[in-house]
């Protein structure tokens, strides 16, 4: 991966929270695709490199189980609708999935290439190529309905989980209503994502296809515990999903006053995907707590949107934080300072504005962190904290574990009729694919349940 051009004209060195501090033509270069497309010769190319292994180990890393020999073989005949519909069938939300998946840790960690040649097929770009295909020229539908089957399911959100349970449902001949709080459906996908990794209104195309199998009704500005509660859904419904998942943030554990230019990285990304990039205001000097794929989305986008110095502090050292290496290789490549070692103490503020923060070093002694007494100050008029997200508004009733709702392996929840995937659910590694494979999963078992005895 390389990183995208240096503007044209230098940014603006003003001191504080500024919008457009560079030109329209760099902000275009900035927030285009990161990644465009394989052509059409790159992908025949790409996808005769694969061996078509039997028992594939890259298909078994999927945790969505796509049959990756299946879909790049027909990419390589030429056929790129039936490669779709291979990676669609297993994954209804492929096409995100192959822009955002840390597809080197999953199934190309696991190509037999990598043994070879030191170099495992780009599974991922291949599956993108096969699924913007499709969306770029849908045709006839790739899937159908069943009967109808008079039951109906209420899934609550509409992030990667929610949404591969209700097209799973709307597939059966169930109907599904979709409680989403936010404005658009989409969540995560929609809102919590670098805007270079979904460029081009990817995330409501990819909505606008799931939907177009018909049976979905997608409600948006209705959120639960406040415009309804599961109580009132279940005497409605035969059946929930709760997909809703974490919207929560975790406090730095200090004295944190309302300041200009202290903020939550998720808000900042949202913003930034839901605005003109011009239109969002930055600081010349950003800080970033934390250590994840947010942290990193936070940092990147702040360093492309004008910002002279962005670092990341993590308490830890790099093995332990949770952005893969690509990730901490493209923050580094923007321009990215990533200090480790490091724990949060204070904000530095003046005037109702912040302006730095105040940082104890730390170690591990005996395998435990503590801080060795010594402090350093990085100054900031922006800093943005993320260092995880919590689950909000878990209904009554509902058994929870670590702070995130218990189910069993296929996501039935400790009260009856009701299922929940996604990042709101206990365990797993809080990645889109497996959100879709709990989504996929609950779907399958919520129709069992319904249809027993038929």
């Amino acid at each position: 991966m390389s990183a995208p051009e240096l503007p044209a004209a230098p940014a603006s060195r003003a001191c504080g929270l500024q919008a457009g501090r560079l030109s329209e033509a760099a902000y275009a270069r900035h927030f285009a695709d990161a990644h465009p497309d394989l052509t059409p010769m790159q992908a025949q190319v790409e996808a005769e490199r694969c061996l078509y292994c039997y028992d594939a180990p890259c298909q078994t890393a999927c945790p969505t189980g796509i049959d990756v020999p299946q879909f790049i073989a027909r990419i390589a005949q030429g056929n790129l609708r039936g490669a779709a519909k291979t990676i669609l069938e297993a994954n209804p939300l492929g096409g995100m999935c192959a822009r955002v998946c840390p597809t080197e840790m999953l199934c190309e960690q696991a190509c037999v290439r990598n043994t070879s040649e030191d170099q495992p097929v780009e599974i991922g770009a291949l599956q993108r190529h096969a699924t913007d295909a499709l969306f770029a020229k849908p045709g006839a539908p790739l899937f159908t309905r069943a009967p109808a089957t008079g039951k109906t399911i209420a899934v609550v959100g509409s992030g990667p989980a929610g949404l591969a349970c209700a097209h799973g449902l709307a597939r059966q001949g169930h109907d599904v209503v979709i409680y989403e709080a936010r404005a658009k459906g989409g969540g995560l996908n929609e809102y919590g994502l670098a805007t270079y990794k979904t460029a081009g209104g990817f995330a409501q195309q990819e909505l606008d296809w799931l939907l177009s199998i018909g049976g979905i009704e997608l409600r948006c500005g209705q959120q639960l515990g406040r415009e309804f509660t599961l109580d009132a859904l279940l005497e409605a419904h035969d059946a929930v999903f709760l997909g809703m998942g974490l919207a929560g943030v975790n406090a730095l554990g200090l004295n944190e006053p309302e300041l200009t230019g202290l903020r939550d990285a998720v808000d900042f990304i949202a913003e930034l995907r839901q605005s003109n990039p011009k239109d969002v205001a930055v600081g010349r000097r950003v800080v970033v707590i934390g250590g994840g794929m947010t942290a990193v989305d936070a940092a990147v986008q702040s360093k492309l949107l004008g910002a002279e110095e962005v670092t990341i502090v993590y308490r830890r050292g790099a093995e332990s934080m949770s952005a893969s290496e690509v990730e901490q290789r493209w923050a580094l490549q923007h321009g990215v300072t990533i200090r480790h070692w490091a724990a949060p103490k204070a904000v530095l503020a003046e005037s109702g504005a912040v302006t730095g923060m105040r940082f104890a070093y730390t170690a591990l002694e005996g395998g435990k962190l503590v801080e060795t007494g010594e402090h350093f100050e990085l100054a900031a008029d922006m800093v943005l904290r993320a260092i995880g997200q919590t689950l909000e508004g878990a209904p009554a009733g509902i058994a929870l574990r670590g702070g995130r709702i218990q189910t069993d392996e296929v996501g039935r929840t400790s009260r009856a009729k009701v299922w929940a995937g996604g990042d709101c659910r206990f365990g797993g590694r809080d990645l889109t694919v497996e959100a879709v494979e709990h989504g996929k999963q609950a779907a399958l078992s919520i129709h069992a349940e319904l249809t027993q005895g038929a």
